[in-house]
């Protein structure tokens, strides 16, 4: 099923699970993103300016001139209505005259917003994931050639998105690979034809940048540490299996192997949810286990669609409470 032909929920469920893949929703603020935002507002002479990425209920800032908070819920974004034209800069002369957005807090709050203007940020496969946009509290409109910079700074933006992808796979398959010894042995590099001999585990603290806040970046770091000792009981590293840190990410990897793979991937889902519980965050788990011949990298992206998959369900869960 293609893009043009899915339902609008599967589509969203599928631009949705695309930014999961980039790992960027609550990463720690950088400079790089904080230069760009700052460019957005000089070339086009507006107080205001946002690298946003949208989630499945919020709208979250990866970066951000001129506001005061970190997020949004989705149904006050403009940026979600951008996204819905991925190929198009939506510009809107003055919000408090389009019915879309005349009642969005940013319009009839403290900010008083008028004019917008949001570029999306749309992945190599066409799905929107986010956007960087302008905002100023007088009605006006961009020039073409401040239109032009928009959808330069839009590709610059997905550069930096595509590049942080790529890196934190890398870091990840590392990490599956720490033991070189156990890596090259037949059971991980050949599955035999009988069956699965292997199975990747994905665990991820959610809402990082906010914990962040609360605690404080080394209090987190400690605590992130600290989470070790809960996973490692939970694997037999006498068959080989190892769990470890993904460098400069909340993130941890395992690598299982052989028999009664199901039920340490379920003492590792048990592991996240009770070590959640005693810090006072949110851990969520995501598991795939390798077909006969299948490359590590292959059953590590099934792994981060379960964990996407995870993600639904805990927004469902907050839809419904």
């Amino acid at each position: 099923m293609t893009a043009s032909t899915a339902s609008p929920a599967v589509q969203e469920r599928q631009r949705q699970h695309a930014l999961d893949r980039y790992h960027a929703l609550d990463t720690l603020p950088a400079t790089v993103y904080d230069d760009l935002v700052n460019v957005a507002a000089a070339i086009c002479g507006t107080p205001i300016a946002v690298v946003s990425l949208i989630d499945r209920d919020r709208q979250w800032f990866k970066a951000r001139v001129g506001l005061d908070g970190h997020e949004t819920t989705r149904d006050t974004a403009v940026c979600d209505h951008a996204i819905r034209q991925p190929d198009e800069l939506l510009e809107i002369q003055d919000l408090s005259e389009d019915a879309r957005f005349n009642d969005f807090p940013i319009v009839t709050g403290d900010v008083k917003a008028r004019f917008y203007a949001g570029m999306p940020l749309v992945t190599g496969n066409g799905e929107a994931i986010g956007t960087v946009c302008v905002v100023d509290t007088q009605p006006r409109r961009l020039n073409s050639q401040q239109k032009a910079s928009m959808r330069s700074l839009a590709r610059v933006t997905m550069a930096l998105l595509d590049a942080h992808r790529a890196q934190h796979e890398v870091q990840a398959l590392a990490a599956l690979q720490v033991d070189a010894t156990v890596a090259a042995t037949p059971a991980i590099s050949a599955p035999t034809a009988t069956g699965p001999v292997f199975a990747v585990v994905i665990i991820e603290l959610q809402g990082m940048a906010e914990v962040a806040r609360r605690l404080g970046d080394r209090t987190l770091e400690r605590q992130l540490q600290g989470l070790a000792p809960d996973f490692d009981a939970c694997v037999t590293s006498g068959a080989g299996d190892h769990v470890s840190r993904v460098t400069d990410s909340p993130e941890y990897v395992a690598l299982l192997h052989g028999d009664d793979l199901d039920a340490r991937v379920q003492a590792l889902r048990q592991a996240a949810r009770k070590a959640g519980q005693r810090e006072g965050f949110s851990l969520l788990v995501g598991a795939a286990t390798a077909t006969p011949g299948e490359a590590m990298h292959l059953v590590y992206l099934r792994a981060e669609e379960d964990l996407s998959l995870q993600k639904d369900a805990a927004a469902g869960e907050r839809a419904a409470a």
